[in-house]
């Protein structure tokens, strides 16, 4: 019985979601920011910070025109700062993709509505900030005060990734 009790044990801890788990919410410190759409998180007790995509959003490439200013203003906004995070899923990068709450604002729909960001598109899907890139192209907040910015991704299809901070 006992042995069978310790195996169990062990399967739990097996299975036992980290922080950065599908579905987990969680709060940490911002570290540092690698780029407008990606920083990292200290989890309470001073774990490894973790990588952290923020979802919704896909902002310039940190070598594309805006993506210095996308990074700066997501640092300038939430480095050393406190999060919580709901995380989704993790992408190809090993990134948790999480929505980010900073003093109980929405961080992706902050970033979109100032104009750092897109609101991430999928098929015909115009996102979940779509409102707030709507307003942002409308007032030429940030980098849609160029005529035609180039989304990311097209950027991504002509140059290249560029390689985080």
């Amino acid at each position: 019985m006992l042995a069978h009790l310790a195996g169990l044990c062990s399967a739990l801890v097996l299975v036992a979601p980290s922080h950065a788990a599908q579905g987990a919410s969680w709060t940490g410190i911002v570290t540092r920011v690698s780029d407008g759409d990606t920083l990292w998180v200290r989890p309470p007790g001073g774990q490894a910070p973790r990588k952290i995509r923020l979802d919704g959003i896909d902002a310039p490439e940190i070598c594309q025109r805006h993506g210095d200013d996308a990074a700066q203003a997501l640092a300038r906004r939430l480095l050393h700062q406190p999060v919580r995070l709901a995380t989704r899923a993790t992408d190809d990068y090993q990134r948790a993709i999480a929505k980010v709450s900073f003093k109980g604002e929405d961080v992706g729909g902050w970033m979109v509505a100032q104009g750092h960001a897109w609101s991430y598109r999928y098929r015909k899907n115009p996102g979940p900030y779509a409102r707030e890139e709507a307003a942002a192209r409308r007032f030429r907040r940030g980098l849609f005060a160029d005529a035609q910015p180039l989304p990311p991704r097209e950027f991504r299809k002509r140059h290249g990734a560029c390689h985080a901070r």
